[in-house]
């Protein structure tokens, strides 16, 4: 089984080839720490741990209840199913005491029943449990159980959503309302039957009373349970379920279902660039050799072969052996890219020079490798120790141009010959060859080498007489002699510049977070839209950055973020570090009336801190890692920022649905509790009885929080800004609708209610005694109260004050059908 950065490991299993290979097993064991694990030594490796650094191939050895994490859990569901067991029988004893104690006229206490606080109190810690498997071959724990949080965790421990906030706070003033309402209804209602039957009449009091307080009750009731909009929660369910269907289609996968609406109040979005504003299929399209600045691939032959057969070697060998060029399955020319796009790249740069990469790697396999530092953050680099023909061995290079250049002191001139690399020549090689490829949106790679000999050295390399010692990597490292300098072409995609123009327009700040070159990083962002010629906008480097946040002892300071985030569009030679300060300090920011809400996309191991403290944390379903995935809201199927515009449009009509429904809701509630409130003042009864307003909250609200929660997006959502946090649900507009709407109702129903008798020549409702026949008169009134809701939903579906009504009406088939 292949294992590399990134992956979270299915099975338990033992080495038997690594590369630099680290694991975070905190999910196991509880500690942070990285374990380093070799062949050598701490071979095994076990389930639900993450391979933070390096790779290799592991023999699996179990899987399922058969592995590690699988006894532990294994364990656990025994503990719990032994504490119910004891539990029942603690009940049973109770019982036989209780009868006991019953039959001999003793106290009927019941006897307490108690349980092992380890799993009545909440749940188990896989750590702490872990030392009772200790017995059983698990590895035990020194010390407190206690699991230490860890980026790649599914922990999904946010702040409560914008909309989610507004909803509580409308619900709980609703809540209020309605309340006060129906205990004043009471009150009214009791007070004049008193006053009429004790007073006025008389009256001594008689059982039979007791029935109309009970009634005085039920429509206090009813008029609570008509103020409270019961469908609400249906509705927001119904929407965001349906969002999240639709949004699949729409590659998004939806994690956390309320990541889908906070998406639609995101202000922010920090994006990566390789694969997310580009394509991520990669081609060398410019290269230096020997002095030699080539924008077209060069021939073998004219590349002196010393020099060429250096750069196949150390392109074939010195990158990862999962990443290959596969031939094109619908028998087109272009090839398919499988594992690191950038790798190949270079790996298509070696069969364009028309040798084959595979041939080297299978006479140099990985088990033959010596040493491997892989690539990550920090290094910005890859290198490859391999045994070099005629003893001792050779260091094989890669990795950012301006990063590897400084580490080396020979470079091979024109013809081949090698000279000295001084920093004349650097400064040279950097102004006419790297910077003009980094404008020109390239990635810029440098090859390097090194040669460590047992015998005579050259002026290139190293003599040693033992074996180096592999773990010094700055010593190993350094002196390199340098190859080549490729340009690297991974063109932005298609529909990025239109998707970012829809963002501003939305009122959403796009950034570019990267860890290429400036100038590349720059370039990307033109072409784009993020940063256009003579915007007033800063593009930084992470050092840069760095310095301008941070104090004298090296903290990062509020304050100084906030002089730099507002105006920061690009962020390159980045780090994951870089990217969690910038994200963090734009949501801990009070410099904006209200808390920028940021969504952010990531794809390494490494992001996951930035992805947990977002507000949605984007991951890629291609090129992203399970960790990366494991720590995300959504992940993007297909890579593409445009993915991210369809998110932020399903967001904001997840919004619009629930306040088109609330729109609806409210004015039925309005209406409603109005009339049942001065109808039981007047006339000493509700014209809307309790079975009728239960059936509209039954039929009506349901089905309407159906029909009005399933409305498809529209373009127009990206025309208006966030709504922001402090901006009420109810805006003035939609007020304005139910209340005009209200008043129009309840105008038409107290007409119904005081001269409808006469105006429809019926008997009249009013004041009919209890336990009377049904009257046509209030029959009258529910319809009518009926049909003019019915025909208020189509109104409802326009919140923004838009004359045509009926605009989009057949686009949701749902709506017309339940309708």
């Amino acid at each position: 089984c292949q294992i590399k950065y990134g992956d979270l490991l299915p099975a338990d299993g033992i080495l038997i080839q690594s590369n630099d290979l680290k694991i975070d097993e905190s999910s196991l064991t509880g500690e942070s720490d990285h374990v380093k694990k070799g062949e050598s030594f701490d071979p095994m490796v076990l389930s639900g741990t993450h391979v933070m650094e390096g790779s290799g191939k592991m023999l699996v050895t179990a899987v399922g209840v058969n592995s590690q994490a699988g006894i532990i859990f294994t364990l656990l569901g025994a503990a719990v199913d032994e504490q119910e067991q004891e539990i029942k029988k603690q009940r049973k004893e109770a019982k036989k005491m209780r009868k006991k104690k019953s039959l001999t006229g003793g106290g009927d206490e019941e006897a307490p029943v108690t349980g092992n606080s380890h799993v009545s109190a909440g749940p188990v810690n896989v750590a702490a449990a872990e030392n009772h498997a200790g017995t059983d071959g698990a590895p035990r724990i020194e010390g407190g159980g206690e699991k230490v949080p860890h980026e790649g965790g599914s922990d999904h421990k946010k702040e409560k959503s914008v909309l989610q906030a507004k909803l509580t706070k409308l619900a709980i003033q609703i809540g209020y309302a309605g309340s006060t309402i129906a205990v004043l209804t009471v009150v009214i209602l009791v007070t004049q039957f008193c006053i009429r039957t004790f007073v006025i009449e008389n009256k001594p009091w008689k059982n039979v009373y007791v029935s109309e307080f009970v009634r005085h009750l039920i429509i206090g009731v009813t008029v609570l349970v008509v103020a409270v909009p019961e469908g609400l929660p249906l509705a927001v369910t119904l929407s965001l379920a349906y969002s999240v269907k639709k949004m699949m289609k729409d590659n998004n996968l939806v994690r956390h279902l309320d990541a889908c609406e906070t998406m639609g109040n995101a202000t922010a979005i920090c994006s990566d660039k390789t694969g997310t504003l580009t394509t991520n299929r990669m081609t060398v399209v410019q290269s230096y050799i020997c002095e030699v600045l080539s924008k077209t691939t060069p021939k073998f032959s004219s590349i002196p072969s010393n020099v060429a057969n250096l750069i196949i070697h150390g392109i074939s060998i010195n990158s990862a052996f999962t990443s290959r060029i596969m031939p094109s399955e619908d028998n087109t020319d272009v090839t398919k890219q499988v594992g690191n796009k950038t790798e190949c790249a270079l790996l298509g740069f070696v069969l364009g020079l028309g040798k084959s990469y595979q041939t080297i790697r299978d006479d140099m396999p990985e088990e033959m490798f010596t040493r491997v530092y892989t690539f990550n953050s920090v290094r910005k680099s890859m290198s490859t120790v391999v045994p070099r023909q005629g003893g001792g061995y050779r260091l094989f290079t890669k990795g950012a141009s301006e990063i590897i250049l400084k580490k080396c002191a020979f470079i091979y001139g024109r013809d081949g010959n090698l000279e000295k690399f001084t920093r004349e020549m650097q400064d040279r090689l950097v102004r006419n060859v790297i910077e003009p490829m980094a404008c020109d949106g390239l990635r810029t790679i440098s090859i390097a080498y090194r040669d460590f000999v047992p015998g005579k050295a050259e002026i290139n390399q190293v003599h040693i007489d033992t074996e180096p010692n592999w773990d010094d990597e700055e010593y190993i490292c350094n002196n390199l002699t340098g190859l080549c300098v490729v340009g690297i072409e991974d063109p932005v995609r298609p529909e990025v510049p239109d998707a970012i123009r829809k963002c501003q327009r939305a009122g959403i700040t796009v950034r570019m977070v990267t860890g290429d070159n400036i100038n590349t990083a720059r370039s990307i962002a033109n072409k784009c839209g993020i940063c256009k010629p003579g915007d007033d906008c800063l593009i930084l480097e992470g050092k840069e950055f760095n310095r301008r946040i941070r104090d004298a002892n090296g903290e990062v300071q509020q304050h100084l973020l906030d002089k730099v985030w507002p105006k920061l569009r690009v962020l390159a030679r980045s780090s994951p570090t870089d990217k969690y300060t910038l994200v963090k300090g734009i949501i801990d920011s009070k410099i904006s009336e209200s808390r920028e809400v940021v969504a952010v996309t990531g794809d390494g191991t490494n992001d996951g801190p930035a992805l947990k403290k977002a507000d949605v944390g984007f991951a890629m379903g291609i090129a992203g890692t399970d960790v990366a995935k494991e720590a995300s809201d959504i992940i993007l199927t297909d890579d593409n920022f445009s993915s991210i515009v369809k998110a932020v449009m399903w967001g904001r009509n997840v919004y619009d649905s629930i306040a088109k429904f609330l729109q609806f809701q409210l004015t039925v509630n309005i209406v409603a509790v109005i009339v049942a409130f001065i109808g039981a003042c007047a006339v000493q009864d509700s014209p809307l009885k309790a079975v009728q307003m239960l059936w509209v909250n039954l039929i009506m609200d349901t089905l309407a929080s159906l029909a009005l929660a399933t409305e498809m997006p529209t373009p127009d959502l990206l025309l208006r800004k966030p709504y922001g946090r402090t901006k009420p649900l109810i805006s003035r507009t939609m007020m304005k609708n139910i209340l005009g709407q209200a008043i129009y109702q309840l105008g038409v129903v107290f007409a119904l209610l005081f001269v409808g008798d006469r105006m429809l020549d019926i008997p009249t409702g009013r004041n009919t005694r209890p336990g009377a026949e049904p009257s046509q008169h209030f029959t009258v009134i529910f319809n009518t109260f009926v049909m003019m809701t019915l025909f208020n939903e189509i109104n409802a579906r326009k919140i923004h004050g838009q004359r045509n009504v009926f605009e989009g009406l057949f686009t949701n088939p749902i709506f017309y059908c339940i309708w």
